[in-house]
């Protein structure tokens, strides 16, 4: 088939991730692929170099911008349905909220026979104010007539449109976001060599976040507890793997709580250090505010770290309480407070977490499983009437 892709941006991150091991892997298959984004990156740094390097066709399309820009929009729109028109896609797949919204309506007006949209998380949440809720929720209804199937990367964003009248159950298929599982190994690394490297000694229980330091990460509720959790448990040491806006406003609260020289700040770092920093963590802490499913925590897993996070979102159905780690309701700083210093005490319940983890997800988060699973469904689409879902 020939599989055409569109994605706002190349950022480093788990929808972009996602989206390049598809492409690479449906074009080992045999299709021809395509994955068109705008020129955009960030501070999360750029996935452009991997996407240059791959086996299909890369099409940066000048005007695919995250922002809101009415007059830009619309010359991106027509940019792609003549895009799409000249290249004749079977199926067009889109990603993120812009290129969810502008790929699908180009992909009708181009009349690609199949559209699919995958939600990697809610473009409209409880992090926003409600006029953009609003906005978001009614654009994404209209484009849902637009879509003939939803890829969704936990069965909780499926739930959640279904609930917001985005489609109908039968067109919400769930992919779990696959990853290159064998690079996360934690037989690889010499796990004292690396926190040595951190200045933390071998008695230190090292909790590890993996997220951008930004707003709605869940940093603010993790400085909350700090203090608590370093007095009832003083061996407790942090790593923060990221950067953000946020980074001086987070080392200043830091500083202000004489808490500076328990965490150490890796700054930005490209997704295949990712799994040599987890090989140095004892827990995993992800309290993001909104997420489809958070990826660090499955990543966690795999190197055989326990976690702990909010319930919220698809967290759920990677924390699993009492099996994998530690889930917290949303926002409750006692309980998340708790769920650290008890993991920090016991090595014990750390191994039994961090190994059921990685036998429950080796194979769900492997990416040729994603691929596998992604070239079934579009197989399925070719097979209905143009238009038709399932």
């Amino acid at each position: 088939m020939r599989i055409c892709h569109v994605i706002t941006r190349l950022i480093i991150g788990g929808a972009q991730e996602n989206t390049i091991l598809t492409c690479e892997g449906l074009a080992e298959l045999g299709h021809e692929v395509h994955l068109v984004a705008g020129p955009q990156t960030g501070p999360e740094g750029s996935l452009w170099p991997r996407a240059e390097r791959g086996r299909y066709t890369l099409h940066p399309l000048e005007h695919m911008r995250r922002e809101v820009r009415p007059t830009a929009d619309l010359r991106c729109l027509f940019e792609l349905t003549s895009l799409l028109r000249r290249m004749a896609p079977d199926v067009v797949h889109t990603h993120s909220s812009k290129a969810g919204i502008i790929g699908r309506v180009a992909a009708r007006r181009a009349q690609v026979p199949h559209v699919v949209h995958s939600i990697h998380g809610m473009s409209f949440n409880r992090t926003q104010f409600w006029p953009s809720r609003v906005l978001y929720r009614t654009l994404e209804r209209r484009c849902g007539r637009c879509t003939d199937h939803f890829v969704c990367v936990a069965d909780a964003m499926a739930r959640q449109a279904v609930a917001a009248g985005l489609g109908a159950p039968e067109q919400f298929t769930t992919v779990y976001s696959g990853m290159e599982v064998e690079r996360f190994d934690p037989q690889r690394y010499d796990r004292a060599t690396i926190r040595q490297q951190w200045g933390f000694d071998g008695d230190a229980v090292v909790v590890g976040t993996v997220a951008r330091l930004f707003k709605n990460k869940g940093y603010e509720q993790l400085l909350d507890v700090l203090p608590a959790c370093v007095e009832q448990a003083p061996e407790l040491r942090f790593l923060w793997v990221g950067d953000g806006p946020h980074r001086d406003r987070y080392i200043s609260r830091l500083e202000e709580m004489g808490l500076r020289d328990r965490v150490h700040l890796t700054g930005l770092v490209t997704p295949d250090r990712v799994p040599e920093l987890l090989a140095g963590t004892d827990v995993v802490v992800h309290l993001s505010q909104w997420e489809g499913l958070p990826r660090v925590l499955a990543q966690a897993l795999l190197m055989e770290v326990p976690v702990i996070s909010f319930d919220n979102d698809g967290a759920p159905e990677v924390a699993i309480e009492g099996q994998t780690g530690e889930l917290i309701r949303l926002n409750d700083l006692a309980g998340l407070s708790a769920a650290i210093v008890k993991l920090a005490g016991d090595a014990t319940l750390r191994r039994c977490y961090g190994r059921t983890g990685r036998e429950m997800f080796l194979h769900t988060f492997d990416h040729r499983e994603m691929v596998r699973e992604l070239n079934e469904l579009y197989t399925r689409l070719a097979a209905e009437p143009v238009g038709g879902t399932t």
